[in-house]
């Protein structure tokens, strides 16, 4: 399998992951410009290169699959891309270009178990039209957009949740 990175979705990456995120510090009153260009960093580089990728991985491994069998391993592989772990790390993230260090610990892990479930029933249907209704050229863009959506929900699932 070839693995792409291309120029139009490190744009997109940079601008709408940092968009959420940016929204969601304005919220908490949180904003900082190191993280608003850290952010636009892992949009332009992990998320830009991961998720494309996983989603292309996704329609090769279920290129035989027909029916309601396609449609919901589509989903659920999406969803579980999204994991506690992966929200985990856009946790940390955010506490890395924020500069708080000492909020670092285990405790991100338990916030993202706690999202992650809480929010199942929100990702399944997102994932499910994103998987099975948009081309797979416009999946990163969905994604992404859904994300933003979801980066306002996870800096403020520390608050929820904690």
């Amino acid at each position: 399998m070839a693995l792409h990175y291309k120029k139009s979705n490190i744009l997109k990456g940079a601008i709408i992951y940092s968009a959420g995120d940016t929204i969601a510090a304005l919220l908490l009153d949180e904003f900082s410009w190191y993280r608003l260009f850290g952010m636009m960093f892992v949009g332009a580089t992990f998320y830009a290169f991961e998720i494309p990728n996983y989603f292309d991985w996704i329609v090769k491994k279920t290129e035989y699959f027909n029916g309601l069998e396609a449609t919901l391993t589509k989903t659920v592989l999406a969803v579980l891309y999204f994991n506690p772990l992966w929200i985990a790390r856009h946790l940390l993230f955010i506490k890395l270009f924020s500069g708080q260090f000492e909020a670092i610990g285990v405790n991100l892990i338990e916030v993202a178990l706690w999202s992650f479930i809480v929010n199942i029933p929100i990702s399944f249907v997102a994932n499910y039209i994103i998987q099975n209704r948009f081309k797979l050229k416009w999946r990163f863009m969905g994604s992404a957009i859904f994300s933003a959506l979801m980066a306002i929900y996870y800096a403020m699932s520390e608050t929820l949740f904690s």
